[in-house]
């Protein structure tokens, strides 16, 4: 059949030709006869231009070819203006974005910065990996706040549950009395209590004079860095190779410096009367840390091959925890709180380390890939296991500094 069914033109004029070229150029109309590609769009949908709606209309062959053409790149233009960037499966990502071959749909590639922005709010298969640490990250911010400007009743909330531990009933009088001033010391006419010494040294001493705060500081100021890196890292990878790299390498330092920034609580006011090994122990991991960012700094590591690798270097900085908990222990082993430190460190520990190994086996994509391209699979499930171990840690910081407050050098 050499005669097409839009006012006999023959399949070799110009303007068959030129149906064809906008069905080869991602412009695919109703009559192709294709299916639509993910970035393609309809002209001739909801009252559009149709074409062979011109070419029926008589005309010279010139003018109707001049007519559609110059419709078709207007339209073209006019819809291409406010399209939305497709998500992609991942055959079609480029080699450098390919690190998770069980995750097989729903990815972005190669996004304006734009569109990688605003992506926050539409659904793919990181939306939950930047939302995850974001929202980790705003709940820091909110700690930071609530510290600095002294609202323990918000600040204290977790290390109201190791209160209730104490072992003796003058230390319940001593907790209770410090509960009611922390908690409600705005509502409550103070003069009406009777309080022991302790409780009116607490009251008359302001609370960020009893003890220096710095490295409490420095944890959360670490924490939120690594949350923020993480998040950035997940919304705009998407956009270029050479952003891809760059963003990968601050999230890779910004979870060495949580690690890092994470023994200096616990480090600096259990050892606060000894500074030597203040010094070796927050010397050592600091070491630690910088020889494992400048090692991952190396582009050739921040590729899917050398996970394992990460994840190792990262697990033997947590390990080096072992050797000053085991010496605070010895040295604190009479300390009343030293079993609700522990508790919440193990807390910290167990759940790194279980968030690393989901993010090692990547379970359980592995097990049915595609089922979880969306919700649930390994890093998404990483990234709740690295909020839980933060806020445990933060619990024991708590607890580290109340005790501090309480007990000098010479007690």
């Amino acid at each position: 059949m050499n005669q097409a069914h839009t006012g006999g033109v023959s399949r070799r004029n110009p303007e068959r030709s030129v149906l064809r070229e906008s069905c080869g150029s991602s412009i695919i109309m109703d009559h192709c006869g294709q299916h639509h590609h993910h970035h393609s769009w309809k002209i001739a949908a909801g009252g559009g231009f149709a074409p062979w709606k011109v070419l029926a209309k008589g005309g010279g062959v010139d003018d109707q070819k001049e007519v559609m053409a110059n419709r078709v790149f207007y339209e073209g233009s006019k819809k291409a203006a406010g399209r939305r960037y497709s998500l992609v499966t991942f055959k079609e990502l480029p080699e450098y974005m390919k690190d998770n071959e069980y995750i097989l749909g729903y990815y972005r590639a190669n996004w304006p910065l734009g569109e990688a922005f605003f992506s926050l709010f539409r659904w793919h298969n990181e939306t939950l990996n930047v939302w995850t640490h974001l929202i980790g990250f705003l709940v820091f911010v909110g700690l930071t706040v609530a510290n600095l400007v002294e609202l323990p009743q918000v600040a204290d909330l977790l290390s109201l549950f190791t209160r209730s531990n104490s072992t003796t009933a003058d230390t319940n009088v001593s907790y209770n009395s410090k509960e009611l001033l922390l908690g409600a010391k705005s509502f409550i006419d103070l003069k009406n209590i009777t309080m022991g010494q302790e409780s009116m040294r607490l009251m008359t001493v302001p609370l960020s004079a009893a003890t220096t705060r710095w490295p409490f500081f420095v944890f959360l100021g670490g924490s939120m860095f690594c949350l923020l890196s993480s998040s950035t890292c997940h919304l705009f990878c998407c956009h270029s190779h050479h952003l891809n790299l760059l963003l990968l390498r601050m999230d890779y330092v910004g979870i060495a410096i949580m690690i890092i920034t994470s023994f200096f609580p616990p480090i600096y006011y259990i050892f606060q009367c000894d500074p030597h090994w203040q010094l070796v122990y927050l010397g050592g991991i600091t070491a630690m840390g910088v020889f494992t960012i400048a090692t991952l700094l190396s582009p050739a590591l921040s590729t899917a091959k050398f996970r394992t690798f990460r994840a190792m270097l990262f697990s033997s900085m947590g390990f080096f925890g072992v050797v000053p908990a085991v010496h605070a222990c010895v040295v604190n082993w009479s300390n009343p709180q030293r079993p609700i430190t522990l508790a919440y460190e193990l807390v910290m520990a167990l759940s790194y380390l279980t968030g690393t190994a989901f993010y090692v086996a990547r379970v359980p994509e592995r097990w049915r890939p595609g089922w979880f391209d969306l919700t649930g699979h390994s890093h998404q499930i990483f990234h709740v296991f690295v909020i839980m171990g933060a806020l445990a840690h933060y619990g024991a910081a708590l607890v580290f500094l109340e005790w501090r407050d309480k007990m000098g050098c010479g007690n």
